[in-house]
C-alpha cells in the first residue's frame, strides 16, 4: 500500500524511479564488464596453453 505524497507525488516518485533506473543500470554495467572481463582471461589463458 502506498502512502497519500499529495502535491509531492511526483518529485518522490521520479526520484525512485530514477534511483531503481541508476540501480539497473549499475548493476547490467557490472554484469557487462564482468563477462568481458572472463573473455579477456580466457583468451590469455589460451595463448599460455593453459586450457
Amino acid at each position: 500500500m502506498m502512502p497519500d505524497l499529495g502535491k509531492y507525488a511526483v518529485p518522490v516518485l521520479g526520484s525512485y524511479a530514477v534511483a531503481i533506473a541508476l540501480i539497473a543500470a549499475i548493476v547490467a554495467l557490472s554484469i557487462w564488464r564482468s563477462r568481458r572481463m572472463k573473455r579477456a582471461l580466457d583468451a590469455v589463458e589460451a595463448r599460455a596453453g593453459r586450457k
